[in-house]
């Protein structure tokens, strides 16, 4: 896939507080993102575990669960991290990809749960099945800013 990219950045400073979008984010490694609630230790499901730093949903699949499912989703109402554009994140879980400057390592799916669902009052679990995106750690440190080309 050419042209990947990142289309927007979210965070949110405390647990199950409204997610925030930012043109350019710290990324941390054995953190995560700067400013985050997981990298603050503040997450509802906080664990000292790398799959916690970062999380990444498609564009793509948001568009979907509205044309598919009618549902509207804000990408950061997703409450993911990165949304990419150009990029079948399902293919990066176990692999080595590049965000900007930054090095990532995908790990593993990030499906929906009951707590996003109750968070958004809308019935993700369903449309989002195996397109909830991706979790993944930070190996370098660096600037992820939107706009910023994704190499894998």
């Amino acid at each position: 896939m050419q042209n990947a990219t990142v289309e927007s950045i979210h965070i949110a400073p405390d647990a199950q507080k409204p997610m925030e979008s930012v043109a350019q984010v710290a990324a941390i490694p054995g953190q995560g993102l700067e400013g985050d609630r997981y990298a603050r230790k503040l997450g509802t499901f906080y664990k000292p575990e790398p799959d916690y730093e970062l999380t990444l949903i498609e564009a793509e699949a948001i568009e979907a669960i509205k044309r598919d499912y009618q549902i509207d989703l804000p990408a950061g109402d997703a409450r993911r991290n990165i949304v990419t554009r150009n990029l079948p994140l399902n293919h990066l879980a176990g692999r080595e990809f590049t965000i900007g400057d930054v090095r990532i390592r995908g790990l593993r799916l990030c499906e929906p749960c009951d707590h996003l669902q109750r968070l958004t009052g809308k019935p993700v679990i369903k449309a989002l099945l195996h397109r909830g995106g991706l979790r993944a750690q930070i190996l370098t440190p660096g600037t992820i800013h939107v706009g910023d080309t994704i190499d894998f």
